[in-house]
């Protein structure tokens, strides 16, 4: 039975994966995750390939076919290299290539940033299924793309493509990827909780202690998820803070549909939970910003695989390099 295996690396955890296919899905056979080594890289790598060869030993019946992996960026695709990511800064060009064609031979091995590796998984798996543009926003703790352009992964000239994070949206406003006012500075986990912290000095000047933040001493406590359940309780303040990262939304939204025209925007995360505070406000945005013709065209979903999209990255990743082998 051929097996394709996934290997999910992160700031905290990371997860080796077995999947097979079945038509146009893939069942899951195995799934084993551990802390991640943030000291040790060349250890926690030798740990995947054994862990691999080890779940080939148990069943005989395995053949595996392509190894796909997902990290957050900096990386080189090409060499298959993690070239020390602000989570793993100890993970300075760091090979995962060639330990892996060792122990393996030369099967298709694909290495992908995390935002990439989830736009494959929605694209072969979710909701950006059968389309041949799409753009996938992860909306997490950070904000970056993954790009569907003409049925390819689009990656760019030096793998940087998607960074949109780094758009400037405001001249002011909270710090994301290193610029004041950016796309990721209001739409990311971090971001809205720098724009709590804002708000709540703001509130606090005027006497006024909100919610989720009582005294100054708690500023740096302030956490996007408190933010939210606030506003889904109905708290004034956390609504209005949600409807400005809704604006900021719609605002980055058109942006990438003026250039890009794609058929759908599949959004993952804090949108996947927090829908009902962001949609109306984006919307708003989107359609005076956006050219009517393209804005017509463009679909903006949630996650189609939901809170298990991560789940499916790394694995979408390896059917990624079976299929490109097999063309």
């Amino acid at each position: 039975m051929e097996v394709i295996a996934g290997i999910d690396i992160g700031g905290t955890k990371c997860a080796v994966s077995f999947i097979k296919t079945e038509g146009d899905n893939v069942v899951f056979l195995y799934k084993e995750k551990r802390a991640t080594d943030t000291e040790q890289p060349q250890k926690m790598v030798d740990s995947f390939v054994e862990e691999i060869k080890e779940q080939l030993r148990k069943h005989k019946d395995w053949e595996l076919a392509s190894v796909g992996i997902s990290c957050g960026g900096p990386l080189d695709e090409e060499k298959g290299m993690i070239l020390s990511p602000p989570n793993l800064p100890k993970w300075d060009r760091v090979d995962l290539f060639t330990p892996l064609k060792a122990a393996f031979g030369n099967i298709p091995i694909m290495l992908q940033n995390d935002a990439n590796a989830c736009a494959l998984a929605e694209w072969q798996l979710g909701a950006g299924k059968g389309c041949k543009n799409m753009v996938f926003l992860t909306f997490g703790t950070g904000l970056g793309a993954g790009l569907i352009l003409n049925g390819e992964l689009y990656s760019g000239t030096n793998g940087m493509a998607g960074e949109v994070g780094h758009i400037r949206l405001e001249e002011e406003g909270p710090v994301g990827y290193g610029k004041e006012g950016s796309f990721e500075g209001f739409c990311s986990g971090g971001g809205i909780a720098g724009l709590g912290r804002i708000y709540a000095e703001r509130a606090l000047e005027r006497g006024e202690a909100p919610v989720f933040c009582k005294d100054r001493e708690s500023m740096d406590k302030i956490t996007a998820k408190e933010i939210g359940e606030a506003a889904e309780r109905g708290d004034a303040l956390s609504l209005e803070i949600f409807h400005k990262v809704a604006q900021e939304l719609g605002k980055g939204l058109s942006i990438l549909v003026d250039i890009l025209n794609p058929e759908k925007i599949i959004i993952g995360s804090i949108y996947l939970r927090q829908r009902v505070l962001l949609e109306a406000g984006m919307m708003e945005v989107l359609q005076k910003e956006a050219l009517r013709q393209a804005r017509e065209a463009v679909q903006i979903l949630p996650a189609g695989l939901g809170e298990k999209l991560g789940d499916y990255a790394a694995v979408s990743v390896g059917l990624r390099a079976l299929e490109k082998v097999r063309r």
